[in-house]
């Protein structure tokens, strides 16, 4: 699954008063127009209230030179237009927001004002065809391409993350379209600056006559995002391309045609000349945006909650209408902050802004080790005792353990893999062993809520299903005639269900194939069953025993920190009951899994302690028969979409996948690559640092399906068998309980 960004937004115009006469512009007032200091204060109070994170300011350009506009700025303090904005900003920071200053041509000087106090600046080139002077920007010295390239140049000296663009369709030729790229492209590649570049389509606007933009923005926001307009509205598209008004204003003379195809070449041309950047397409303007995502676009910019107030009649369309357009075409929009991840240090924002984003949005911080950040400093030595001491089997200290999940450097982490593969040998062989299992998941409706699920559902949601009787029993002796041993059951916290309904589960499948071994409820299923029937862990182990129960999935377990439980799940089971439930299906001579989901929020140290937490389980009742590193896939969950998570790498997968051996030592045999988050190449490759399961067949994967894994929901036999012939092992099929049922030779 590919992903799509956005930002999400709230626009303060503080200033329509502008200098430029462009004869596109319907935004830009040569009236005296300036937000009093009482209003700004009004405006961010009802961003915080609409949750947004970004602060859009947008003006027009040296209104100063309005001498209304400089009067009234120096009765309330200010020098000039740009201090007005930093006390704005200074405002805006104070609630939490970012701010991205968009203020046209400025001086370097303004620039590094600005910088002070923002996370992001901007300022569009639109054009480097001078020939526009004389036409579109005829007396607006300023859109003159010198003047926007020497302020895009200032901002890369002064390590300004911006964000530039084209505009298209208002009498340029493609050629110079191209060259503006160029022009773009020349200077990030000195400065490294650009964080992305926006291809904006020229849409006709009417005049508005004194009227203000921001509340015609603001309603027809209001009237999109509660879905008041109508798909099939002639009056919000034309031609079912560009969107326009109603009534449509004429196209004036100058202007030029902008067809799909075009936009598309320029997206690929962006991407030719600046890889790394992202390419934004405005999805108010034009009804192509999803074409042009698939075609490469990755940003549809900041989803104004107020709207648009360049083109207030043309309100973007609100996150869940784009993630319900994106989805079926398997893209997952994903919220950015206005400042992208790699410019989210010191060395490109101020500390006062980096702070905001530590204290409030500290998850869009990019990955270091594991996790979102790891600022502790650790003695650079720990990692390689660390390796020694897992090697050998002792147990590590949490410092240890904590500086072989954060640990970066190549050839460490190549010693973790050669230690956590000489362990695995000397454990389990060179068997590689794998079962042939079925996965249900009898219902999806629950009402736990946890922010990195994908599969839950409210009961009342139109996802939302309950597996019939006899559709189940099909479904087991379909996987019976596929040849499974296992059959894993699991579900969403339904509400209505309790302990007999589970029960009834087990007794349905025993009767359908009383062969199979039953390996089913997670902890947090059991403490649900506690619940509803008041009995204790142990008491509904025994009755599910007598059901048909074989043992029990270490599932739930997510990090057992409850800091990140608090963070990631707040209606989940505590940690400490976690492991009283695991503890109580051991007593219960039920054996069980284990498993941990990485790679969100986590940091090395959260790790570190959910490792000891299950080592000391496995000390204690010698129950557990696996354990199962389960990286987290973000792109269908409410962790995913709000918190800029990115998919670990296969390479941190794997880093992980040796740390997580050395820290269980020779308290547990059997460690399992998931190939359903891997993919069967990174699960392969994971035989190499640590790993000799390969899990099961599954035939049915819903929950990292749903979640956005791209990997599969079923494999065969003959997948797995050769999967581990190609790491030079023996492949074998085991029973849930690792027994073996038949050794394969080599090919």
């Amino acid at each position: 699954m590919q992903r799509v960004t956005f930002s999400r937004n709230f626009t303060l115009s503080l200033s329509r008063t502008c200098q430029c006469y462009c004869k596109y512009c319907a935004f830009a007032t040569h009236q005296a127009h300036l937000h009093a200091p009482v209003d700004v204060e009004r405006i961010l109070d009802e961003a915080v209230k609409r949750n947004t994170k970004e602060l859009l300011v947008l003006t027009g350009e040296r209104p100063e030179v309005n001498p209304v506009v400089a009067e009234r700025l120096a009765a309330w303090g200010h020098d000039d237009f740009t201090s007005y904005v930093v006390w704005a900003c200074e405002r805006a920071l104070e609630r939490g927001m970012l701010p991205h200053t968009n203020l046209g041509v400025l001086s370097k000087s303004d620039l590094a004002r600005l910088r002070e106090v923002t996370a992001s600046q901007g300022l569009m080139l639109e054009s480097v065809d001078e020939s526009l002077m004389e036409t579109v920007h005829a007396g607006s010295p300023t859109k003159h391409p010198k003047e926007r390239l020497a302020t895009i140049e200032a901002a890369g000296e002064l390590k300004i993350p911006f964000t530039t663009g084209i505009l298209v369709g208002i009498g340029e030729s493609f050629e110079s379209r191209v060259e503006s790229l160029e022009a773009i492209a020349a200077l990030h590649q000195e400065y490294g600056h650009v964080q992305e570049v926006i291809l904006q389509n020229f849409v006709p606007h009417p005049r508005y006559y004194g009227a203000e933009v921001a509340d015609i923005a603001d309603e027809a926001s209001r009237r999109r995002w509660s879905g008041a307009e109508g798909e099939g509205d002639p009056s919000l598209t034309n031609s079912g391309e560009v969107r326009s008004g109603s009534p449509s204003p004429s196209v004036p003379a100058w202007a030029s045609d902008v067809s799909i195809d075009e936009v598309k070449r320029l997206i690929v041309e962006c991407k030719r000349l600046m890889p790394d950047v992202g390419v934004q397409v405005p999805p108010n303007l034009s009804d192509w945006w999803p074409e042009l995502v698939e075609a490469g676009a990755t940003d549809l910019g900041g989803l104004s909650a107020n709207g648009d107030h360049i083109s207030p009649e043309e309100p973007f369309p609100s996150p869940h209408q784009v993630r319900k357009e994106l989805a079926p075409r398997g893209y997952a929009l994903t919220e950015r902050l206005c400042v992208y991840p790699q410019y989210m240090d010191m060395d490109w924002m101020e500390q006062g802004v980096l702070d905001v984003i530590k204290l409030k949005y500290w998850s869009f911080i990019p990955r270091k080790g594991s996790g979102r950040r790891s600022e502790e400093s650790l003695d650079a030595g720990l990692a390689p005792r660390a390796i020694e001491k897992g090697r050998d089997g002792i147990e590590l200290t949490e410092d240890e353990m904590t500086a072989l999940f954060a640990e970066t450097r190549p050839e460490v982490i190549e010693e973790m893999r050669v230690a956590a593969d000489e362990l695995r040998a000397e454990l389990a062989g060179d068997v590689v062993t794998f079962v042939v299992n079925r996965n249900i998941n009898f219902t999806n409706v629950c009402v736990v809520g946890c922010a990195f699920c994908g599969f839950g559902q409210g009961r009342r949601s139109p996802d939302a299903y309950e597996v019939e009787e006899r559709d189940f029993a099909a479904r087991i002796e379909e996987a019976v005639e596929f040849g499974a041993t296992e059959l894993c059951m699991q579900g969403g916290i339904h509400p209505d269900l309790t302990l007999e309904e589970y029960g009834r589960w087990l007794r349905l499948a025993k009767e359908t194939a009383p062969q199979l071994h039953l390996h089913a409820y997670s902890p947090m299923e059991i403490n649900h069953a506690c619940e509803r029937s008041g009995k204790q862990p142990g008491e509904v182990f025994e009755y599910l025993l007598d059901q048909g129960l074989g043992s029990t999935p270490g599932t739930a377990a997510e990090v057992l920190d409850d800091g990140v439980r608090q963070r990631i799940s707040p209606n989940k089971l505590p940690a400490a009951r976690w492991v009283e439930i695991i503890e109580a299906s051991h007593r219960a001579g039920l054996r069980s899994t284990s498993t941990v989901m990485f790679g969100h929020i986590e940091e090395p140290r959260e790790l570190a302690r959910h490792m000891a937490v299950v080592r000391g389980v496995q000390e204690r009742t010698g129950g557990i028969t696996e354990f199962v590193p389960l990286s987290f896939i973000p792109f269908n969950t409410l962790l995913g979409r709000t918190h800029g998570i990115e998919e670990i790498t296969v390479q941190e997968n794997l880093k992980h996948t040796a740390a997580f051996r050395l820290a269980l030592g020779k308290t547990i045999t059997n460690l399992q690559a998931s190939w359903v988050k891997m993919g069967l190449e990174g699960a392969t490759e994971a035989l190499r640092w640590g790993v000799n399961d390969l899990g099961g067949t599954l035939m049915e994967e819903n929950i990292s399906r749903m979640a956005g894994s791209q990997h599969g929901v079923r494999l065969d036999p003959e997948d797995l068998i050769a999967a581990a012939r190609a790491a030079g092992r023996t492949p074998a099929q085991r029973t849930t309980l690792y027994e073996i049922v038949e050794t394969y030779a080599a090919a």
